[in-house]
């Protein structure tokens, strides 16, 4: 089975090519959901964040602190390094075994959406990469759209993933300018 990563910054366009495929037929392993998801149920990282973050970072009902936790994190980058070191092989080896099941099921292909390809070492992991790429002022206002932050707090986010948002070569590129239809670029790289 071939693993695809979907990879691209902040308001790039990720989850609208995550979208596409899933209503082709294809599975897709968000690692966001997945990420949080662990976070919220798995026992080991969530005493691991408590003990990184203190205990509030978690609300009385046991839901994730969002607020705490990303205002930790995207304004102190040791702070981020300590939630990636975390989470990020928690997730890795969730998505491993996602692959696994997705192989044993008969799969040609899968896909996994995802921010921190490098980061999170899954570029070690994946057989091919998507990147998906729009110009930040068109990302700055579709994060905003989306989620109510403020120029500012989506360009600090932007920037904490600048190391991320790189093209290397040999990966597949779509363009999500909200020009360019997006469609036929994905038919296109479903062919390969």
């Amino acid at each position: 089975m071939k693993l695809i990563a979907i990879t691209g910054g902040i308001g790039s366009g990720k989850s609208v090519v995550s979208r596409l495929l899933e209503v082709m037929g294809y599975e897709v392993y968000d690692c966001d959901s997945r990420a949080k998801s662990l976070m919220l149920n798995d026992p080991v990282v969530r005493q691991q964040l408590i003990e990184a973050f203190g205990k509030n970072t978690y609300l009385d009902d046991g839901s994730i602190n969002r607020s705490h936790l990303s205002t930790v994190a995207f304004t102190d980058a040791t702070a981020l390094s300590r939630l990636n070191a975390i989470v990020h092989p928690a997730t890795a080896t969730d998505l491993i075994g996602w692959a696994h099941g997705q192989a044993a099921a008969g799969a040609s292909r899968a896909f996994v959406e995802t921010a921190l390809l490098r980061t999170a070492g899954l570029d070690r992991i994946v057989d091919d990469v998507w990147h998906v790429t729009a110009p930040d002022p068109v990302r700055t206002v579709r994060v905003m759209a989306r989620s109510g932050l403020t120029a500012a707090q989506v360009e600090q986010r932007m920037a904490a993933q600048r190391d991320e948002d790189y093209i290397n070569d040999g990966e597949q590129v779509l363009v999500n300018d909200g020009v360019t239809a997006l469609l036929p670029q994905v038919m296109e790289l479903l062919k390969n």
